[in-house]
């Protein structure tokens, strides 16, 4: 098996001035790519790059080296790396008077919400840091290394989820599955201190190289399945890009969890109650089964039975048997290989989504929190639209929002002010020259950016809401200006008031 590089913090920190020293950046090589040339290396798309980095200047060569695992000349590589540091420990290897990188090693711009953007590297295997490990060929080893044990990169699932995250100070946090290392990486930022777990020891020593490297010294790495190298603590936060992939077998440890169906996410949606802490945060992306017969709806809710937890689940797309196994038979380059293995394969997938009666596969984020509500609140609903990242803030308002709908009732509603939140637009839809509106659309440009439709009382009322008058004020108002009952409009409105607020187009004033 081929070695990973060594962990030695003098050298390390040698490694990073020089990484530093030529701008070997997001912003840098966002710089020297221009956006189409970075944009397609983010699709595993090299050309553009290649011809970008044909100057030899040191950010060209790294460049070169950890994005592109091209051989460089050795003269270039000492001039923009202490080289023979770097061959001792095992992050590039000798080829005559040429060098190559043993690990793909990509800069990451480190972003917390409230807090300025940082330079950060993450580590992986060579060839797995973008679209999985499709990519580096079929078979059961990829340049030494058992493919069961690769250790992915940053991709568009670890994007998502640390773009999901709350970003708030905390004491503890923790990254279920750490792999190499990413969302440690932006727990380390806000966080005193961070545990990372994986049953992948090699995945443990990319996400101490990831962290390393980055200039982190309060994460620890525990060897364990889930839950188990952490048995008696909890977190304020948990963070968690699980082997969430629903597979007949446990081929690859980076994606296939080992469990029947979607147990897995399962399990860690009911486990997680016993791990966090009073108002701490659960975030984990997950893929779950549509049952014949059963309403996913049901089943998520099922998951989250009991647990005490408030609830946010949110599904994104859902695909049909054939494209989820095609999905996943690609990742693991199994298209790559003798036709009969491929067909075998799949045909083992639709086996066993058949034998479960499985009719599609769902894919989306959950959030959980410990709230401590007696009734907690559990939202589960399906939203394939575009949506405005860092979702982080929004989520976190929005279960603020629930706690606050939990603690009031109509008559209290009625008595709280509200503004309207920032970029909530107003449509009219109607016949062009008709004297009114059919209907009134309000829009929220932030967040899940939803869109809803209002009576004329609704519009009105968001129109005159700026935190002065309580909304029962504004109601009476528009009763009387309506020709309206006022005690009717009263009991009518807090259903009104409850949506709008739910949903985040009205905020309560505190």
């Amino acid at each position: 098996m081929t070695k990973t590089p060594v962990l030695e913090p003098t050298r390390l920190a040698r490694l990073r001035e020089a990484l530093l020293a030529a701008s070997y950046t997001a912003d840098g090589c966002l710089d020297l790519l221009g956006p189409t040339g970075y944009a397609a290396l983010a699709r595993s798309e090299a050309v553009p790059a290649l011809r970008a980095t044909r100057g030899g200047t040191p950010l060209e060569t790294l460049l070169r080296l950890f994005l592109l695992q091209q051989p460089v000349p050795y003269a270039a590589a000492a001039a923009a790396l202490p080289v023979e540091d770097c061959l001792a420990d095992g992050w590039l290897t000798r080829d005559g008077e040429q060098v190559r990188a043993t690990v793909d090693v990509r800069p990451y711009a480190n972003e917390v919400a409230g807090l300025p953007s940082a330079d950060a590297w993450v580590v992986s295997d060579l060839g797995c840091a973008v679209g999985g490990a499709g990519g580096i060929g079929s078979g059961e080893t990829a340049a030494g290394v058992a493919r069961k044990d690769l250790v992915l990169g940053v991709g568009g699932a670890s994007t998502t989820l640390a773009n999901l995250a709350v970003r708030r100070p905390v004491r503890s946090a923790l990254d279920l599955g750490s792999g190499s290392g990413v969302q440690a990486l932006h727990a380390a930022r806000h966080a005193q201190r961070v545990t990372a777990t994986d049953l992948n020891p090699r995945a443990l020593h990319f996400t101490r190289l990831t962290l390393a490297l980055s200039g982190f010294e309060n994460v620890e790495t525990v060897e364990g399945s889930l839950f188990e190298p952490v048995t008696d603590r909890r977190f304020d936060l948990i963070v968690s890009n699980p082997p969430f992939v629903i597979s007949p077998g446990g081929r690859f440890t980076y994606r296939d969890g080992g469990m029947a169906g979607d147990e897995l996410c399962r399990s860690i949606v009911k486990r997680a109650t016993a791990h966090l802490e009073p108002g701490g945060y659960c975030h984990l992306l997950a893929n779950w089964q549509h049952v014949k017969g059963e309403d996913w709806h049901e089943r998520l809710a099922g998951w989250v039975a009991g647990t005490g937890l408030d609830a946010w689940v949110v599904q994104r797309e859902v695909q049909d048997i054939a494209q989820y196994a095609e999905l996943w038979l690609r990742d693991g380059g199994d298209h790559r290989g003798p036709g009969s293995d491929y067909q075998a394969r799949y045909d083992e997938w639709l086996d066993a989504f058949e034998a479960a009666q499985v009719e599609g596969i769902g894919f989306g984020w959950i959030t959980l929190r410990a709230g401590g509500a007696a009734d907690p609140t559990v939202r589960i609903e399906e939203w394939p639209h575009p949506v405005e990242q860092p979702l982080g803030p929004h989520i976190e308002g929005w279960f603020a929002r629930q706690e606050f709908l939990r603690t009031h009732d109509d008559a209290a509603l009625l008595g709280a002010r509200y503004v309207l939140a920032d970029e909530v637009v107003q449509e009219q839809v109607g016949a062009p020259g008709a004297e009114d509106p059919e209907h009134v659309i309000l829009r929220h440009n932030r967040g899940m950016r939803r869109a809803t439709k209002v009576d004329t009382v609704g519009a009105g009322f968001v129109g005159v809401c700026d935190g002065t008058l309580a909304a029962g004020e504004i109601v009476d108002a528009i009763a009387q200006l309506l020709g309206e009952d006022r005690v009717v409009l009263r009991d009518r409105v807090p259903e009104s008031l409850r949506m709008l607020t739910e949903q985040g187009f009205i905020q309560p004033v505190g």
